[in-house]
């Protein structure tokens, strides 16, 4: 598939902002199955100037600063992509999920100390003794690590409900497992933190998710979703994607951003700003098939 991804943010302020600086996370990774074949980021008011980073996990920042007062912030980001649908895997040939996790001790090569980082807590996703007797429903003795890891997604999904109105950006994933419901970032991060109880590592994955309209209605401009899933380390295999919210392994619909601990380290835009007091925020994604 080929897509063409604009993501706009507004932000609205109640009183002006005299000086802001910002941190943007919106030009899509290259991966073997993803290939981002331009990307455009626009801001308005424009600033003096803007500068491109890659971060510590390899996601690409762009970061500018507004010195002029002004009361309003857009930005968007327009990026075209191709994306191959990844023929599905034979989970149950994977290792044994105690495998996974042991062989992660001792190992000095490249691959296992940049996996070995994610089993640790970040600010967002601690590891608990609730979640792992949680996630152990799905981790039997020698089971496969990506057939129980399936089986978890499956879980969390039959378990916990989308509610957009039930959580915060902030919301620790002790009250998200105690309520039930709450969003795509919630779902994400309660599977991170189960499979971490378990010494596994896990990751967080911010991207875009196309949407498909009910049959007979017409594609809503903005309707398409910002969205996050969760990834696991295997051995043999490297980094194998999950999607609790929608229960499946992400294919030629997903589209990554950015990865790492948690959302924290994934946000789209930050953003320290001088005034401004209370303001709103409005997001816009479109996902539009082009060939």
């Amino acid at each position: 598939m080929i897509y063409r991804v604009r993501h706009r943010t507004t932000y609205q302020y109640e009183d002006p902002v005299s000086v802001s600086h910002h941190v943007v996370r919106l030009t899509p990774r290259n991966l073997t199955k993803q290939v981002c074949r331009g990307s455009r980021i626009s801001i308005e008011p424009a600033p003096a100037a803007t500068a491109s980073h890659i971060d510590y996990f390899g996601n690409s920042l762009t970061s500018f600063t507004l010195h002029e007062p002004h009361d309003c912030l857009m930005v968007e980001c327009e990026s075209d992509l191709e994306v191959t649908a990844v023929a599905p895997a034979d989970f149950k040939t994977s290792p044994p999920w105690e495998m996974a996790r042991d062989c992660l001790s001792g190992d000095p090569s490249r691959e296992v100390l940049e996996a070995y980082q994610f089993v640790f807590d970040s600010e967002r996703v601690g590891a608990r003794a609730e979640l792992a007797d949680y996630a152990r429903a799905a981790f039997a003795r020698g089971r496969p690590l990506l057939d129980a890891v399936l089986d978890l997604t499956a879980r969390i999904h039959q378990d916990f409900r989308f509610d957009k109105n039930a959580t915060e950006v902030a919301t620790p994933v002790q009250t998200f497992f105690e309520k039930r419901r709450g969003v795509c970032q919630d779902f994400a991060h309660l599977e991170i933190a189960c499979m971490r109880s378990l010494g596994l590592p896990a990751r967080y994955v911010s991207g875009y998710l196309r949407t498909m309209p009910p049959p007979g209605r017409p594609r809503l401009i903005g309707a398409d979703a910002s969205h996050a899933w969760c990834s696991v380390w295997c051995p043999g295999r490297g980094w194998v994607d999950f999607d609790p919210t929608n229960n499946c392994v992400p294919s030629d619909g997903h589209i990554t951003v950015a990865w790492g601990r948690d959302y924290r380290d994934v946000s789209p835009i930050f953003g320290v700003l001088l005034g401004g007091a209370r303001h709103s925020l409005a997001v816009a994604v479109d996902v539009l098939p082009v060939a």
